[in-house]
């Protein structure tokens, strides 16, 4: 999978810009935040979150991706460090305010365990007060799997759910697709 984003991110800003909603979100906290962004990719979210004012770690196992991320945050001295690695083998959530899960989960069948399992993973392991935001595409039974994952916890509190449009357009192809914003909050430890 990884070589193949490699080769998918010859393509600069491959998915477009951040979506909106999400950073509307971002710009309701304070921005002395600091911002885990699992599966970054190019740095759609990354960047933005970086350029508002938070200090971003962002991790993908997209060598090119990260190069593009990382060379941006140089360019333009901003709070973003972008780290090669698997993110289902990452552990130390504790040190963010904010874990962000952008399009990572699609509960397809071969998949389903691994994603479910990793994201009780990071409930169990995140500090009181941490929010984690899970953008999500609201297609089959994805949400469901989704709050029925999250809801294993009596710690969590769902603080945002939001449903929204993204529109994407690339050298004159035009999709549309509905998608949820779902954050959480864990209020105790």
């Amino acid at each position: 999978m990884t070589l193949i984003y490699d080769k998918y991110y010859r393509t600069e800003n491959l998915f477009g810009e951040p979506y909106p909603k999400l950073i509307e979100f971002f710009n309701k906290y304070p921005k002395n935040g600091k911002v885990l962004d699992l599966g970054c990719g190019q740095g759609r979210d990354s960047i933005p979150l970086a350029r508002i004012g938070f200090d971003v770690t962002g991790i993908d196992s997209s060598k090119v991706g990260i190069e593009q991320m990382n060379q941006i945050a140089r360019d333009e001295n901003l709070a973003l460090n972008g780290v090669i690695a698997d993110i289902f083998k990452f552990e130390n959530f504790k040190e963010y305010d904010y874990v962000l899960l952008d399009s990572m989960f699609h509960f397809e069948k071969n998949d389903r365990i691994k994603e479910t399992e990793f994201i009780k993973k990071i409930i169990s392991q995140i500090r009181k007060g941490c929010l984690v935001i899970f953008c999500i595409q609201d297609t089959g039974k994805k949400v469901q799997i989704l709050k029925d994952t999250i809801g294993f916890e009596e710690k969590v509190h769902h603080i945002v759910e939001k449903g929204f449009k993204y529109i994407f357009e690339d050298n004159g192809h035009k999709s549309e697709s509905n998608y949820r914003m779902i954050v959480i909050n864990k209020t105790k430890h």
